[in-house]
């Protein structure tokens, strides 16, 4: 798999995800705050994505993911990959 289609496809996971979030029950403060670190790293790699910076826009939505995992853990947030 190439570097491009790694990034399209994680992009389009996490907007899924954030679709899912959103559908969800209201968040309290601290993990909305989360979720606004995890939305701005989404927006980066797509930025990126369309710079053809593949490799700055996979990092950025693997921060993305990241903290994304860490309000699931901590059981702020549910969705399902």
């Amino acid at each position: 798999m190439t570097i491009e289609k790694l990034v399209e496809r994680y992009i389009k996971k996490a907007l899924q995800v954030f679709q899912q979030i959103e559908k969800s029950s209201l968040l309290e403060e601290r993990a909305e705050k989360v979720l606004d670190y995890a939305r701005r790293y989404f927006e980066d790699a797509t930025y990126y994505r369309e710079q053809k910076r593949f490799e700055i826009a996979l990092t950025s939505v693997a921060y993305c993911e990241g903290l994304l995992d860490a309000l699931k853990l901590l059981g702020m947030v549910e969705f399902q990959w």
